[in-house]
């Protein structure tokens, strides 16, 4: 396009100015950016294009959730946690706002949080309901027993927190930890593995079979788990249980010391079974074994050395 120049004055084409309105429009994109830089914007569990905004308030809602945000060194922007959450021992100093499946809302709005990063099983359903319809952004974590599972909680919570960086370092550090926790076991025959019933008690005698994280913590120690005909926590009966025949029984603490193989091996069910004769108990912390967390790995790498000490003694 031509323009007309005269000596000592500066022209200007249409064309030049339309780059330079381009270049502002640039520049004011650039400094939106900036100034939004710690808001992130996350998929959920859910399929949820959530806003987390700057959180600095947060509330977290799974044992598993609180311990990656704290390994994320995040822990001081926590202002409550569930009831199972007390793992470090700062979040067991946090206020708790009860059992994950049995919230209430009041409570937990009282605490003015302006994010809450849960577990997918969180209920009920009614106070579910109440808390989507607040305005508190909430970031739904898969509940996944697995490996790539934990790596996935890993990356979705850090990403929800704009810390990248750190949730890469530590799923690579989980990542390799796991690994070597599952190779101490790994070459072990299936004839010398051993039969392992897990029980959240023993009241009812519920046992865990298949698609739930006791049976997969059983089997990444190289055990196996009886159960695992059946999905989910099944009843088990003093019948089922001697055609079962368990080598050992796996439980919860009860935060009591308990419960102690006397308590266990005198419940007439549990009498009758292999594991009886030698009173083969094993206990462990709940979050600690079936969390599937950051300590995951260490939970396997504790339970494969108490099931097979003379194959992973010294690792």
């Amino acid at each position: 396009m031509a323009t007309d120049l005269h000596p000592g004055n500066v022209v200007v084409s249409r064309s030049t100015k339309r780059v330079g309105a381009l270049v502002l429009s640039f520049l004011m994109v650039a400094i939106f950016i900036c100034s939004n830089a710690e808001a992130a914007e996350v998929v959920d569990a859910r399929g949820r294009l959530v806003d987390t905004g700057a959180a600095k308030r947060i509330v977290t809602l799974g044992s598993d959730i609180t311990e990656i945000v704290y390994a994320l060194n995040a822990g001081e922007r926590i202002v409550a946690v569930d009831r199972g959450s007390r793992y470090p021992q700062a979040a067991a100093e946090k206020p708790n706002v009860g059992y994950r499946r049995k919230l209430s809302v009041e409570g937990l709005a009282a605490l003015d949080p302006d994010l809450i990063i849960a577990a997918d099983d969180i209920g009920p359903a009614e106070a579910v309901d109440v808390l989507s319809s607040l305005t508190i952004p909430i970031v739904y974590v898969p509940e996944d027993n697995s490996r790539d599972g934990i790596r996935r909680k890993v990356e979705l919570v850090a990403a929800t927190l704009d810390l990248e960086k750190a949730g890469t370092n530590l799923s690579r550090q989980v990542m390799e930890t796991f690994d070597v926790a599952t190779r101490l076991t790994a070459d072990i025959p299936t004839e010398r593995r051993r039969k392992v019933v897990f029980f959240h008690g023993l009241v009812r005698l519920t046992a865990a079979g298949a698609d739930t994280a006791a049976d997969a913590i059983i089997r990444y120690a190289g055990g196996i788990n009886p159960m695992a005909e059946v999905v989910g926590y099944k009843a088990a009966s003093e019948e089922k249980l001697i055609e079962l025949a368990p080598d050992v029984i796996l439980m919860m603490g009860d935060g009591k010391g308990g419960p102690t193989a006397s308590e266990v091996f005198a419940v007439p069910a549990l009498a009758a079974t292999p594991a009886a004769r030698t009173e083969a108990l094993l206990v462990l912390d709940g979050a600690y074994m079936i969390g599937f967390g950051p300590r995951t790995a260490d939970a396997i790498r504790d339970l494969a050395r108490a099931l097979y000490p003379d194959i992973a003694a010294g690792n």
